[in-house]
């Protein structure tokens, strides 16, 4: 049976970030136990696994998109009620979420992924004007949503 998945992705924090964190937790612990020497190793290793460890809760959000639904985290939307879908540029990524945005908009933005992807919706029964979300491939993300139109 073939997977019925049109589209799935992590929203992942970049390779980069990884060494860089556990450095500022190693630092972080380090400059907090300066005046306590005996527990400094102890901190410098808390302090590593407590930011990686954020950084791996940060990376926990998955987009997927199958016959039926969009899911963005726990949210999902029966596509059904999705009226289109479009990728977004950097400008009015910036307007979408200041001055213009919509208090009623899902958002959810990582800022490391520079994709965007708005979501329009046709649900009478939501206030809910449209999601905005984060795609590292928002063309393909827009393919999935719409297929099948």
């Amino acid at each position: 049976m073939a997977d019925p998945t049109l589209h799935r992705e992590r929203l992942v924090v970049p390779w980069w970030a990884w060494p860089v964190g556990a450095l500022l937790g190693a630092g972080l612990g380090a400059e907090l136990t300066l005046g306590a020497p005996g527990i400094r190793d102890g901190a410098i290793i808390v302090g590593a696994v407590l930011l990686l460890g954020a950084m791996a809760w940060l990376s926990r959000i998955g987009v997927r998109v199958d016959a039926e639904r969009l899911r963005v985290d726990d949210a999902n939307l029966p596509r059904e009620f999705i009226a289109g879908a479009y990728a977004v540029d950097a400008q009015e990524r910036r307007e979408l979420l200041g001055v213009d945005a919509d208090p009623l908009a899902f958002v959810i933005i990582r800022p490391w992924v520079r994709g965007t992807v708005r979501v329009d919706l046709n649900d009478p029964a939501d206030p809910t004007p449209y999601w905005l979300i984060s795609s590292r491939r928002p063309d393909r993300l827009v393919a999935a949503l719409t297929a099948g139109r």
